[in-house]
C-alpha cells in the first residue's frame, strides 16, 4: 500500500514558543505505547487453514510437473506466507527455520512430514549424532495442518506418484535464514545456510 505523504498545506505549523514569563508545565509521563507483537503460532495456523480453504487462491497457483512452484502471500501482522505446489515425488529435504515459528496446512493432495523432536544448537556445529526416539512422522491430507516453534527441523514430501499437492505456509518473524541438512542414519550434517535472497 503506498504511503501517504502530507502536502505542505496539510502539515501543521509548529506551535509558538511559550512567552518567557509563562511558567514551565511538565506533561504527565505515562507508560510507553505498547509495541505490536507479531502473530501467535495459533494465529498463523488459523491463517493457513483459512487460506487453504480459498479455492480461487489455490487454483491460481501455477503448477509445474517437474519442480515445486510458489507464490508469496500477505501473511497476518507482518508474517511471511507462501502458497506452494508440490509435484508428485518432490520434497524439501531436511531443514529448519532458524528463530521463526510457523504453520502449514495442506490444501490439496497429501503431504508427509518427518520431523525431529530435538532442539538443535543454533550455531558452531557441522555434524550432530541424534539420540534414539527423536523421529516423528505425520501424514497431512487436505485440510490438515500443524504449527511449530523455533528451530523446528523437518522435511516435507509429496510421496504420491501421480497427484500434485498444494499447501499454505506462514512464518513469523519472516524467515531470516534456512539451514539445510543431510542425514545418514542417526547423523545429521549441516550442509548450507540460505538467506532470503536465495528463495525470493
Amino acid at each position: 500500500m503506498p504511503s501517504t505523504v502530507p502536502t505542505a498545506a496539510s502539515v501543521p505549523s509548529p506551535a509558538p514558543a511559550p512567552a518567557a514569563s509563562a511558567p514551565a508545565v511538565s506533561a504527565p509521563v505515562g507508560p510507553a505505547p505498547a509495541v505490536s507483537a507479531g502473530p501467535t503460532v495459533a494465529e498463523l495456523l488459523d491463517f493457513v487453514r483459512r487460506a487453504a480453504e480459498d479455492t480461487a487462491l489455490i487454483a491460481s497457483l501455477p503448477l509445474d510437473p517437474e519442480g515445486r512452484t510458489w507464490v508469496r502471500l500477505d501473511g497476518p501482522r507482518g508474517s511471511e506466507a507462501w502458497l506452494i505446489g508440490w509435484p508428485p515425488g518432490t520434497g524439501t529435504g531436511w531443514h529448519d527455520h532458524a528463530d521463526s515459528v510457523g504453520a502449514f496446512t495442506t490444501a490439496s493432495g497429501t503431504l508427509k512430514e518427518h520431523s525431529l523432536a530435538v532442539r538443535l544448537p543454533t550455531d558452531g556445529w557441522k555434524t550432530l549424532e541424534l539420540n534414539d526416539g527423536v523421529d516423528r512422522e505425520r501424514e497431512l491430507a487436505a485440510g490438515q495442518g500443524r504449527a511449530f516453534g523455533q528451530n523446528h527441523v523437518h522435511e516435507v514430501l509429496n510421496e504420491s506418484d501421480s497427484v500434485h499437492a498444494v499447501s499454505v505456509h506462514a512464518y513469523y518473524p519472516p524467515l531470516p535464514r534456512i539451514r539445510r541438512f543431510s542425514r545418514t542414519g542417526a547423523v545429521l550434517r549441516l550442509e548450507q545456510t540460505e538467506v532470503p535472497e536465495d528463495w525470493q
